[in-house]
């Protein structure tokens, strides 16, 4: 078996683990040091750090503290990467911990976080699915389950400092259109809960100010939130600092496209990964490359049978965009939405299957002016009962007893 390089402790605190942290900046130091070609196993804890719980309640949900995001697991440095290489990464297999087979979907109020349909959905609610092997199923959300396809919702290299300062003033310069705005329009680095692995002294303070948050993904990588990144995936990072520092955290047990609920897959509470790492010297340029790229798990859920909904750019009120991808993707997710509520399901326990399941998302025209063309592919199989549309009309399957929890705001 190959070495565990990195162990979490479930059972304590993430801000006592130095081989996580939680803010990207060059000055973290290397928490483990590998050659190039070694694997090893990374062990993750979810990315609150533990804040939410198996129950059914969602007022952590609503209370977490979302300046402490994402615990990520390294960074781990590759001897002999130097800035401008390339750093391929072999995700071998990944899996959950022992005694941790559960994770959870949340939406976060749009007081703290909000999300893609925040607008629809503002208050705080949450559903915790259980694994059973492959397989998933939460008894908030019945009548649904689905296999899963484990992988890093977040994994990245190192910024230098010239690439941090270029996010932290490019994002600043964002926010400043509309400092008040709920949600925030980015997330400045801010000092008090970073947390900063093996850094200790005079320079930790520095740090903390300057760090960038994790919530995006950028240049490095960082939160894409791809679900294809999975056992068998390679992936080719940027290098920018010496070692290349890489971190990952952030598992997901099973995700649909675009992670429409923010907290938006089902987040694993435990998870471990086997990766493999190499360089491959000066590929920034011999590639042409400034954002990562990478080869799909050949694994995906065997489903093969999809409703399609569509969605153009023209919003909720009626309003005309110019091919606005975002907001037709929006519509169709609320088109889904709509359409399972038929069958009984509310429109949270509708959200939260666009969240986990593998739905596939398309950008299916964006060339006829004045309306793109997204859609979202919904697999039937992975309901106990028929949802295609028939000339008998949708046949209720849930009766209202059931649905996720909900958190007001105070």
């Amino acid at each position: 078996m190959p070495d565990t390089l990195i162990s979490v402790d479930l059972s304590r605190p993430a801000t006592e683990n130095e081989m996580l942290h939680n803010r990207w900046h060059p000055d973290i130091p290397i928490a483990v040091w590998v050659e190039p070609g070694a694997d090893f196993l990374v062990e993750t804890v979810d990315w609150t750090g533990g804040a939410i719980k198996n129950d059914d309640s969602a007022e952590d949900i609503r209370d977490v503290d979302l300046s402490t995001v994402h615990y990520l697991s390294g960074p781990i440095g590759v001897k002999g990467a130097k800035p401008g290489d390339l750093l391929v990464v072999d995700i071998l297999d990944a899996g959950t911990l022992k005694g941790h087979e559960w994770g959870f979907n949340g939406f976060f109020s749009k007081k703290n976080g909000g999300g893609f349909l925040t607008d629809h959905f503002p208050l705080a609610q949450k559903s915790v699915w259980h694994y059973e092997g492959l397989f998933t199923r939460s008894r908030h959300v019945p009548g649904v389950g689905f296999a899963g396809l484990i992988h890093p919702g977040l994994i990245g290299t190192l910024p230098d400092k010239s690439l941090l300062d270029k996010w932290n003033t490019r994002e600043q310069a964002l926010i400043d259109t509309d400092p008040g705005r709920v949600p925030p329009l980015a997330n400045p680095p801010f000092a008090a809960t970073a947390h900063l692995g093996k850094l200790t002294g005079a320079d930790r303070d520095r740090v903390a100010a300057e760090g960038a948050r994790t919530v995006p993904p950028r240049e490095h990588g960082g939160n894409c939130d791809i679900k294809d990144l999975s056992r068998g995936s390679k992936i080719f990072f940027p290098v920018y600092v010496d070692g290349a520092g890489l971190s990952m955290g952030d598992m997901h047990f099973s995700q649909g496209d675009g992670e429409i609920t923010f907290c938006g897959a089902i987040e694993m509470f435990g998870a471990w990964l086997h990766i493999r790492v190499n360089i491959i010297k000066d590929g920034m340029a011999l590639y042409g490359i400034k954002n990562p790229i990478f080869k799909p798990s050949p694994i995906s859920p065997n489903y093969n049978d999809y409703l399609i909904f569509e969605g153009i750019s023209v919003d909720e009120a009626g309003t005309q965009h110019y091919l606005d991808a975002n907001v037709a993707y929006r519509q169709a997710c609320l088109n889904a939405i709509a359409y399972l509520t038929k069958f009984g399901y509310s429109p949270a326990q509708a959200h939260s299957i666009l969240g986990v399941a593998p739905v596939q998302g398309h950008l299916s025209g964006v060339v006829d002016i004045p309306n793109s063309c997204a859609t979202l592919w919904l697999p039937t199989q992975i309901f106990d009962f028929d949802i295609s549309p028939s000339a008998a009309g949708p046949q209720k399957y849930l009766d209202g007893s059931v649905d996720m929890p909900i958190a007001q705001d105070l």
